[in-house]
């Protein structure tokens, strides 16, 4: 599966399919697994280049400064939270994107606990404290 970063010019999406869409398909795993997805775009660089492949944990703590996957706008995508006066928000680190206001976490999915880079072992990152 791979979560668009809003990356200039056509947007790749996987289709998602929940277990009400094709209960066929639907996943024998808890929703609170933690579960792998491939980076596309480069709205998160430098921090998450295209190709990094990030786990992300469903029932993570969500707090201000994490990076989380969030659906928001009819999409998956991941973002820095940021916690202010009105609520929450979600930041791209490339300047050129839109900051999407937050309510409440409700739209957010899972936090984000570590990158890999394929190919570069000692490139992984945790983002659990």
């Amino acid at each position: 599966m791979s979560v668009p970063t809003g990356a200039a010019g056509p947007k790749r999406t996987i289709p998602i399919a929940t277990a009400t869409d094709a209960p066929e398909v639907a996943s024998p795993c808890g929703s609170g697994e933690a579960f792998a997805l491939m980076v596309l775009g480069s709205s998160m660089a430098p921090e998450f280049a295209e190709g990094d492949i990030v786990i992300i944990e469903p029932d993570g703590l969500a707090r201000d400064g994490s990076y989380v996957l969030a659906h928001a706008g009819g999409e998956y995508i991941f973002r820095r939270l940021q916690r202010h006066a009105a609520g929450w928000s979600l930041h791209a680190l490339q300047p050129g994107h839109p900051v999407i206001e937050l309510a409440d976490l409700s739209q957010v999915r899972g936090v984000i606990i570590q990158r890999s880079r394929p190919g570069r072992r000692r490139e992984s990152r945790r983002y659990v404290e």
